[in-house]
């Protein structure tokens, strides 16, 4: 295969040249330990810092508030969990909604075998929460609300600032999961009201193995990892210096060509989506059509199964995904589908393509004259297809 278009940038992207220059002395030259106490690892300590500083600038946060993890999942399962566990006398309710990243869901279901009282809130068919029922669902045991900044799925943007505000006036935490957001959005924490927020490298062209959870100042939060002083003793383990100096290149990246990069992703989305929505039959755009990540697009056709089109795209050296990535593997439909109203039958010919400030209009043609050719191959093989057109004659 000689060609090849990447059209998953939701899943990971491709680490920048330039963070990775800057990793690479980490690696080689000052890969003395941040902790020790001796000249040589200064130079560690100081990286670190420096790429705190770089992170908390995204945010408009403090340095202090950012707390370096292995990832978004990890982030996320922390928030959740410690925070559970540090507000558990003023009550056990956590309210968070039916389209959340599984990193989310499943620490939900851990919790609710652990005493938590879990409220999922239903979504519209764009994806949006609606502000009437997340506060129609808080209780005086309402200690946390936890809901996505965008969706990894069908990137529907949610009211964030509005949810802040609403967790605000009744005292409760506010935890966003800005995987897909931080590095495409703009998103400042104190406008927001964000209490805690998780993010991870490998989507904004870092590295794999390293995120954050920016925790506000003044709230209660257990420890994660016992063991060190790490991380002021919140999340113990010798520092991925490497992959730390990686995030905070990338995020500074990702801050400096935002508005150029985002512009021409929209631009490009866009047209996916018209000549998609326009070109092909009985096809159906999933997600807010304006309130959505600026590189994201995701459509399902109807009569045809995902996985045979991701295959057959595949061969054309075309990378797309039928959802996320954690659950590629699996053979039900997508939770995040269903719960906008989707029928199965319809939720399983899902794609998602999601671009990248080097996806071209000629990768996105070639893509759509692909996609015409696979889909009317795979519904001329479709005996739900068949039935369907003998019934329109």
């Amino acid at each position: 295969m000689n060609k090849l278009i990447y059209l998953d940038n939701a899943a990971t992207t491709k680490t920048a040249p330039e963070v990775v220059e800057a990793m690479l002395p980490y690696f080689t030259e000052y890969y003395g330990n941040p902790s020790s106490v001796y000249d040589f690892a200064v130079h560690s300590k100081e990286a670190v810092t420096k790429a705190r500083e770089q992170i908390a600038g995204v945010l408009k946060a403090k340095p202090e508030e950012i707390y370096f993890t292995a990832g978004g999942s990890e982030s996320d399962n922390w928030a959740l969990k410690a925070a559970f566990e540090a507000y558990k006398a003023k009550g056990n309710h956590i309210i968070t909604t039916k389209i959340e990243h599984h990193a989310i869901l499943h620490t939900c279901e851990y919790l609710e075998k652990r005493g938590a009282k879990i409220t999922y809130l239903d979504v519209d068919e764009n994806g949006i929460v609606c502000l009437e029922e997340l506060e129609k669902a808080i209780t005086p045991e309402t200690i946390l609300i936890s809901i996505m900044f965008a969706n990894n799925e069908i990137g529907s943007v949610q009211p964030v600032k509005e949810i802040g505000m609403i967790a605000r006036e009744h005292g409760i935490l506010f935890h966003t999961d800005a995987v897909q957001a931080f590095g495409q959005l703009a998103i400042d924490v104190d406008e927001c009201n964000i209490d805690m927020l998780s993010s991870s490298a490998h989507k904004i062209n870092g590295p794999k193995g390293i995120g954050f959870l920016y925790i506000r100042k003044g709230v209660k939060i257990r420890s994660f990892v016992h063991g060190g002083a790490q991380e002021r003793k919140r999340r113990a383990g010798t520092e991925n210096v490497p992959g730390i100096v990686g995030y905070g290149a990338a995020a500074e990246r990702a801050v400096n060509t935002m508005e150029e990069r985002t512009a021409k992703e929209i631009q490009l989305r866009d047209y996916l989506i018209s000549r998609l929505t326009s070109e092909i039959p009985y096809v159906k755009l999933n997600g807010d059509p304006v309130k959505r990540l600026p590189n994201n697009v995701n459509v399902s056709f109807q009569f045809i199964e995902g996985e045979s089109l991701l295959l057959m795209l595949d061969s054309y050296g075309i990378c797309g995904s039928s959802g996320s990535a954690c659950t590629s593997g699996s053979l039900d439909p997508s939770h995040v589908l269903l719960a906008i109203g989707l029928p199965h039958e319809i939720a399983h010919g899902s794609l998602r393509l999601t671009l990248s400030e080097e996806t071209t209009k000629e990768d996105l043609d070639y893509t759509v004259e692909k996609l015409k050719e696979i889909v009317q191959n795979l519904r001329n093989m479709s005996p739900l297809y068949e039935d369907f057109v003998k019934k329109q004659k």
